[in-house]
């Protein structure tokens, strides 16, 4: 039998629940800016040896600003949750969707599993410096999932409030501390050298824009939330361009303020020795006790709204695939009392906590063997995903009647898709350095390997659909409009 399901579809993610700043918030969220600023711009100086690590945040920044305008262009003439998935289909084909659609389960997964390793260390760390509490990292990882567990079947609107005052208490301590460490410059003043444009051609600056580029990651997820924007056309357009230009800001402004501090010549022989601790050794002695002591809390929290935040996105993409038959239809059902993709949300619930059950099972280091390294390789699926769906933008402009001029839908996308190539380039070619290991370790390339066994996988999955199944072939990518297609088993909405 066969039955046709309208509105099944176009009914299951709750609309209307998101503004601009709840967009904002969540994908600034999943940035971390105080983890950014306190962890990722002195890794970035200490292991690259690079001092241009402000002016490679400003880069990246103008260079994901480039990509944003064919990317949030698009998201005006094809609204859904899946996103990169969604794009790719519709620019590229779809097999190279589904092959996307692999990939960014992959990468994202990886990312929001990770963040588990260092805010499990971070927060034991915490614990027993503070009230000499000895608590293994994986319990403290476990707490952390149930309570991402339980707020991702909510309501999104909640969750946004959520990640509101945290990302508002970090980064104001971020500009708190930036104000400080610029107002104790070292010997010789303010100095603008850790910002100055010939530092982008200098020896290493590849290491540096890779490393410039993991804070970025989140981002894009704006369109992710689309279906649940009240207005789509307008909310992540901006929601987009404010992400980028806040973080782009905070970052290069809080990296150069370090190197005010330290002085431009001894900033990365500082970050080496304190590491994570710089940012907290240089505005301390500055500040009361307690509000040092609230910075450190807000770092464990940002690491968690950062997980909450890839919580959802994973949820969003499962949701996705769930709903158009291209991974099980259960996937695609919600929740009837929040709305929230209720099954997908469980099954990323459950993948993570079958990874941190292995780690703690095999004593791994939680910071270098979780955070670390699944969360750089994590970083390098999304810029995978982001060189390929600007791609996919030029061709789903070049292929479509739709018009949003030249700029839009042409030249920028082109030119993102130019400077995004090459700083994959150098990403894949560094990636040694990045993952602290030696370059004939062949781990360098198992990790890239990995997506692009997902995009095999995928594309095949999308070839065997085609022959077997080919309503669900022909639906992929449309979201909403897959409420037209006739399934050939019933669909439930709710759950």
């Amino acid at each position: 039998m066969s039955r046709s399901a309208p509105g099944a579809v176009s009914v299951t993610l709750a609309r209307g629940r998101l503004g601009v700043a709840h967009v904002v918030f969540f994908v600034m969220a999943a940035a971390a800016p105080l983890t950014v600023v306190a962890g990722g711009a002195t890794t970035g100086y200490a292991v690259t040896g690079v001092t241009g690590i402000p002016i490679a945040y400003l880069l990246v920044a103008a260079v994901l600003g480039l990509f944003a305008v064919g990317y949030v262009a698009m998201s005006r003439h094809v609204v859904n949750a899946g996103a990169f998935y969604t794009y790719v289909r519709h620019g590229l084909g779809r097999p190279a969707g589904v092959a996307a659609a692999a990939v960014a389960l992959l990468a994202y997964n990886a990312m929001q599993i990770g963040l588990y390793g260092g805010f499990g260390a971070i927060l034991a760390d915490l614990l027993g410096s503070r009230y000499g509490w000895d608590v293994a990292w994986w319990l403290c990882a476990l707490a952390a999932w149930a309570v991402v567990a339980a707020l991702g079947v909510l309501r999104i609107d909640l969750n946004g409030r959520i990640l509101a005052v945290m990302l508002v208490g970090e980064c104001a301590v971020v500009v708190v501390f930036d104000a400080v460490m610029l107002h104790q410059p070292a010997p010789g003043g303010l100095s603008l050298g850790t910002l100055h444009p010939g530092l982008v051609v200098s020896a290493g600056i590849g290491a540096a824009l890779v490393t410039a580029i993991t804070g970025f990651v989140g981002f894009e997820a704006t369109t992710v939330f689309a279906e649940e924007t009240r207005d789509p056309r307008r909310t992540i357009a901006r929601a987009t361009f404010i992400a980028v230009a806040l973080t782009g800001v905070l970052y290069a402004v809080s990296a150069w303020a370090m190197s005010v501090a330290t002085g431009p010549d001894r900033i990365v022989e500082a970050a080496r020795t304190e590491g994570t601790e710089l940012i907290f050794s240089l505005a301390g002695p500055y500040l009361p006790g307690v509000v040092v002591s609230a910075a450190r809390v807000l770092f464990v929290t940002s690491l968690f709204a950062a997980l909450l935040s890839f919580h959802h996105t994973v949820a969003r993409y499962l949701f996705a695939l769930g709903r158009e038959h291209v991974l099980p239809a259960v996937l695609g059902r919600t929740s009837r009392r929040t709305g929230a993709p209720k099954v997908g949300s469980l099954l990323q619930s459950i993948v993570a906590l079958t990874v941190l059950i292995g780690y703690a099972v095999a004593g791994a280091d939680p910071i270098v063997h979780l955070f670390f390294w699944v969360t750089v390789t994590g970083g390098l699926g999304v810029l995978i995903l982001m060189t390929v769906t600007s791609t996919a933008v030029a061709g789903f402009f070049h292929r479509t009647s739709h018009r949003e001029g030249r700029w839009r839908s042409t030249v920028a996308p082109t030119a993102a898709t130019l400077a995004l190539t090459a700083i994959l380039a150098a990403t894949l070619v560094e990636f040694d350095t990045l993952l602290g290991v030696e370059t004939s370790s062949p781990l360098r390339w198992a990790f890239p390997a990995a997506y692009a066994a997902a995009a095999m996988l995928g594309a095949g999955w999308a070839l065997i659909l085609r022959r077997t199944r080919p309503e669900v072939y022909e639906a992929i990518g449309l979201g909403a409009h897959t409420a037209t297609v006739s399934w050939r088993i019933p669909t439930t909405i709710h759950v």
